[in-house]
């Protein structure tokens, strides 16, 4: 008997332990939303030549943010207050007054040729140094990193060059060789913000006109391992266009109120319960080991977050719920494969081995399609998107481990033993199910209507862009700014209570909190009325109220965050396409495409016709919208592909009729389960998930409705312009023959 249940029983108890042990040991840090942080006023300054006026402090921003996603704070806010001020609030830092030196300093970092002469400078031994004009300058560096020297004994940071810095630096090592060993001549002075840093000679074993090449180099000195890294921050950074200082620093409270988060909490909660309830009744036993799985997910996923010091939001903690709605999905293609073969002698384990075989190629593609767009919202986007790139990574693969591992175990090790096996009803998979036994005796011709369907799906897309073009897009405080208002109060008052009064003098989506004994309130432009109602409803809580601080803001999520958002999806789509057309063909992988495309539009449509915020939570939402629609077409293709190889010399449509039919269950099932999570952060999480789970809601409607009724009719306009063959026929997989060896048990249907 093959030992690879055991294997898999010891890796899954391996990987619940050490997730158990990060939970109990690790403290989650959490983000502005729920726990609040540390909030830093900058002012830009005239440098030189350079005047700080508002395009300046926007350049200056931009580098800001690539500072604070190399010093590992995720989910930060920063914005430009009036147009020479900057706020950046940073949620779960330690150290404030570190993060503002990091934040603050201006990082110029030079190289330069060092003269004979002795000059006024020293290098980092003390010695007398003076130097020329700069060679090469830190905009030419292309990364830097802090690195441990090979005798674990000192910190050095390690600069590489793009292509323009490495013969740069080549030029000016292959300079310096040309002087003798010991000369002053054969050093290069690293000089950052007009301070000498490091001072190496060039090794003798460097010729001279040749230089060092190879576009790297190393910056020594006194460093600690928390130093190094700072200034490898600094100079992967850039530099600042112009001078900064530190107006002010404050804590800051959370952006949402305990009620809004005990709310969504609960909403959570009775979610998953609904969804784990509904797994019991489609599947019984199945189901409720399925349900256990679904638990595990959550515990392996949280502590992977915590383990990375990833930073929990609301709208990511909401999304991790979603990914638990739908790491369902991978167990119910399972339990629907494994129904389609009690028809076969092989008894409930051997089809459930069958049944693992058969739904690895769509689980696996779709697991891979969604790690690509994830990989690239981490490796080209800043602040929040990135954030979700993380999340979403870990989601994904937690749900993998969660349902191929933990609850495959669990469902193996059930289905030996005796009462089980003497009772195959209480399984859950000894059945053909009521939805596919229904729709076995209609057996509709979906596609021979696919003209409607195409025309269905047109209309919608039509009334979606009018929306957009007609009403426009309400964009949120994170896409335009607004007005920032800081409030000081004669007598305290609770934040809850001023959110709720703010909300009743006509500013619902105002963000308030608390700010070192005041208030600050970010909401869109206010006309002067109604910054005076919000004023008086203050004044009712806490007396006599003073203006301390009105600055208009702008975005949080700036144009550059934007623009390598929008890049990071126009690759991660592009490689999708390329992926799927090589695992399938490229009529299937531009059909998956373009259906998601049409899911994104009508959804973005809709929040258009309700005037409902376009911001950064329904930002976090289209990405999951993407993953759940190019999810559900690829297991409709892949069961598509798999059975017009099977039957090759069949009408395509008939195919896709038969495919349509046969996943439908899987369709309907994981769709209820993430309904039921979604319907209860909608009805029960409060304002601050409304629209999050809302457009989460509707793309997972219009999802499954163009997975069948878009994709497909595509992909059969697509195929008559192809002149490929039908693909072969998958090869079997190889499980069901040793699971034919098993011992025959009384679990088989047939």
């Amino acid at each position: 008997m093959s030992r690879a249940p055991l294997w898999r029983a010891l890796l899954a108890l391996v990987v619940l332990g050490l997730s158990l042990a990060a939970v109990l040991t690790t403290s989650p840090r959490l983000g502005l939303d729920l726990r609040g942080g540390t909030q830093i006023v900058l002012e830009t300054r005239d440098t030189g030549a350079v005047v700080a006026d508002a395009d300046a402090t926007d350049r200056t921003l931009e580098v800001l943010r690539r500072r604070v996603d190399a010093l590992g704070v995720s989910e930060p806010t920063l914005a430009r207050s009036g147009e020479k001020r900057i706020i950046v609030e940073l949620p779960g830092v330690q150290d404030p007054r570190a993060a503002e030196a990091a934040v603050g300093e201006t990082a110029q970092l030079t190289f330069h040729p060092v003269t004979a002469d002795v000059g006024e400078e020293v290098d980092e031994d003390g010695r007398p140094i003076a130097y020329g004009p700069s060679a090469l300058t830190g905009a030419q560096v292309s990364g830097a990193r802090a690195e441990l020297d090979q005798f674990g004994s000192s910190w050095s940071v390690a600069v590489d060059f793009d292509g323009a810095g490495d013969r740069a630096w080549a030029d000016l090592t292959g300079k310096a060789a040309c002087s003798p060993p010991g000369d002053p001549a054969r050093r290069v002075a690293i000089v950052l913000d007009g301070e000498v840093v490091s001072s190496p000679q060039v090794d003798p074993s460097v010729s001279c006109g040749t230089g060092i090449l190879g576009g790297s180099t190393q910056i020594t000195g006194d460093f600690t391992r928390e130093s190094a890294r700072d200034l490898a921050v600094l100079v992967e950074g850039g530099a600042l266009p112009v001078d900064v200082a530190v107006v002010s620093r404050s804590t800051v409270g959370p952006t949402l109120g305990a009620d809004a988060i005990e709310a969504s909490g609960k909403a959570g909660v009775i979610g998953l319960a609904l969804t784990a309830a509904f797994l019991v009744l489609v599947y019984r036993l199945a189901g409720l080991l399925a349900a256990v799985g679904l638990a595990s997910y959550g515990l392996i996923s949280y502590a992977a977050l915590v383990t990375l010091g990833a930073t929990l939001t609301l709208p990511g903690l909401a999304g991790l719920l979603l990914s638990a709605g739908l790491a369902i999905d991978a167990n119910v293609l399972v339990f629907e494969r494994a129904r389609e073969e009690v028809a076969h002698p092989r008894g409930l384990r051997g089809s459930l081995a069958v049944g693992f075989a058969k739904a690895w190629s769509a689980i696996a593609d779709s697991a891979a399609t969604t790690l690509l767009a994830a990989g690239l919202l981490f490796l080209f986007a800043t602040g929040p998107v990135r954030g979700f790139g993380v999340t979403l990574c870990i989601g994904v693969l937690a749900s993998l481990v969660s349902a191929l591992l933990v609850s495959r175990v669990l469902t193996e090790q059930a289905l030996a033993r005796g009462w089980v096996l003497r009772r195959p009803r209480v399984t859950g998979l000894s059945g053909l199910g009521r939805v596919r036994l229904w729709l076995q005796r209609r057996s509709p011709r979906l596609m021979a209507r696919r003209r409607t369907w195409l025309a269905v799906s047109a209309v919608a897309l039509l009334v979606a862009t009018a929306g957009i073009a007609l009403r426009g897009l309400e964009l949120g405080v994170e896409f335009t700014g607004g007005r920032l208002v800081e409030y000081a109060t004669t007598t305290p008052v609770d934040v809850d209570a001023a959110r709720q009064a703010v909300a009743d003098a006509g500013q619902p989506r105002a963000v308030v909190q608390s700010s070192d004994g005041g208030l600050t309130i970010r909401s869109a432009a206010l006309s002067a009325e109604e910054a005076g109602a919000v004023r008086d409803a203050l004044a009712a809580l806490g007396g006599d109220v003073s203006v301390v601080r009105d600055e208009s803001v702008g975005p949080t999520l700036g144009d550059e965050l934007r623009t390598k958002a929008l890049l990071a999806l126009g690759i991660a789509l592009a490689l999708q396409l390329a992926y799927l057309s090589v695992r399938y063909r490229w009529t299937f992988a531009s059909a998956a495409v373009l259906a998601m495309l049409h899911d994104l539009a009508i959804v973005v449509g809709v929040f258009a016709w309700l005037g409902r915020p376009v911001d950064g939570v329904f930002l976090a939402a289209a990405l999951t919208i993407i993953g759940v629609s190019v999810n559900d077409s690829i297991v409709l293709l892949d069961r598509i592909r798999e059975t017009w190889g099977a039957r090759r010399t069949a009408p395509l449509a008939d195919v896709a009729d038969e495919a349509i039919l046969a996943t439908a269950p899987r369709t309907v099932n994981t769709g209820i389960g993430a309904m039921l999570v979604l319907a209860a952060l909608v009805v029960l999480g409060g304002d601050s998930l409304t629209d999050f789970a809302l457009a989460l809601l509707l793309g997972l409607v219009v999802g499954t409705w163009s997975s069948a009724f878009t994709a497909t009719p595509l992909l059969l306009v697509l195929e008559r312009w192809s002149t490929a063959a039908p693909p072969m026929p998958k090869r079997s997989p190889g499980r069901p023959a040793r699971a034919a060896r098993l011992p025959r048990d009384s679990g088989a249907v047939v």
